[in-house]
């Protein structure tokens, strides 16, 4: 099957992630055959395949319309859904399979804070299903370095420090998957976890902190580039006090994880975010096992949960316990909190898959599923 996609705006990898990055000016065409890239090109010149014969007349021709394409989104923070964890020691293709229904083309599996034993066993099995799939693309162990104070969703007894050991063990268990790790910088003693872990091309995240300003920046000097769910898991932003999100604003390679749920960031912050860091915002799902699933009762690693209205909150103690997002839903919610299409695709697009050292829009000869958003954020197969 021929397929030639034309006057569309296409976001990939082309440039980095930037303030200044010039919006995608259309014009962009894509000839497919049974999935695979054949050609890319700009203008009208698509025309002449059909006139020379290399695409048959049969072919589907598809105008874009000026809309945006994408190879599918990029989720770099995901827990599970479809009633599984990437905890599970079981199948885990159905969460892959629910978040591919809305979209999502790469996926980083995100594992929770349990007994050191536990997570490394779970990342050994994590790491060999990351190698069979076409989706799964790395592994983020979020914990079980983390502040307690901060804890979040993760159990309390679970966390200890970044002792290099440990690290190492869990570095290890990932079999090369590891592609990003959540710390509390203030626990890692000159930074040596985050030393250690940079030098091995693992992308280290502040979060889950009570670190000051001073302290996250020191982490991000030290190599850290991504701050772990923006505004959650870590002191607010004080006018005197900036803490590790004032932090992140003030580091330009620093990549900002985003919830876009309107759970757990209010709209004006959304926007904000946006435009304090243009270029930098990673949209995330945080999503955990009730994602695709009706309200109940369930399982967050050790830690029971009850959804109610889509909202997943921690049985003991109330928190939210990540959400129960899809990617195509954060980002039509993030463009209807009023920040702009392009930003909020190249969010959950291009910044995670550069963030994450992902292409963001297959080459000649590698495989295509292209979408086309509308103007809400929609996306549709092509």
């Amino acid at each position: 099957m021929h397929q030639i996609i034309h006057s569309a705006r296409r976001i990939d990898l082309s440039a980095l992630p930037s303030a200044g990055r010039p919006a995608p000016a259309g014009g962009d065409w894509v000839h497919v055959r049974d999935g695979v890239v054949e050609a890319t090109g700009r203008g009208e010149s698509w025309r002449g395949l059909l006139a020379g014969g290399d695409v048959p007349d049969d072919a589907t021709v598809t105008d874009a319309g000026g809309r945006l394409l994408t190879a599918g989104w990029v989720d770099q923070h995901c827990h599970g859904g479809d009633e599984v964890s990437f905890d599970d020691d079981g199948d885990l293709e159905p969460a892959v399979r629910i978040h591919r229904e809305h979209g999502t083309r790469a996926l980083v599996a995100s594992l929770v804070t349990n007994p050191l034993d536990v997570e490394a066993a779970a990342a050994s099995r994590l790491a060999a299903a990351v190698k069979l799939s076409d989706t799964l693309v790395g592994i983020h162990l979020e914990g079980p370095f983390l502040e307690t104070a901060y804890k979040g969703a993760h159990a309390p007894g679970f966390l200890r420090p970044p002792v290099l050991a440990d690290v190492q063990r869990l570095y290890d268990a990932c079999d090369g998957e590891l592609r990003q790790i959540t710390l509390a910088p203030e626990h890692d003693e000159g930074f040596a976890a985050t030393r250690w872990l940079v030098e091995r091309g693992v992308a280290v995240a502040v979060g889950h902190t009570a670190c000051t300003r001073d302290i996250a920046m020191a982490a991000f000097d030290a190599g850290a580039s991504i701050l772990t769910h923006a505004f959650n898991g870590m002191p607010g932003l004080h006018h005197r006090e900036p803490g590790p999100l004032g932090a992140a604003l003030d580091a330009p390679h620093v990549t900002l994880e985003l919830i876009g749920d309107l759970v757990h960031v209010q709209p004006t912050l959304i926007r904000t975010l946006f435009s304090a860091a243009p270029g930098r915002i990673a949209l995330i799902t945080d999503a955990m096992s009730a994602t695709g699933c009706s309200d109940g009762h369930y399982m967050l690693g050790s830690l029971g949960v009850t959804v109610a209205e889509g909202v997943a909150r921690l049985d003991v103690g109330g928190s939210i316990a990540g959400s129960t997002l899809t990617m195509d839903e954060a980002v039509r919610r993030t463009v209807a909190c009023g920040v702009a299409l392009e930003d909020a695709v190249e969010a959950a697009t291009l910044t995670p898959a550069w963030t994450m050292g992902l292409p963001a829009f297959p080459l000649v000869g590698e495989r295509l599923d292209p979408f086309l958003v509308e103007a809400d954020g929609t996306a549709v197969a092509a």
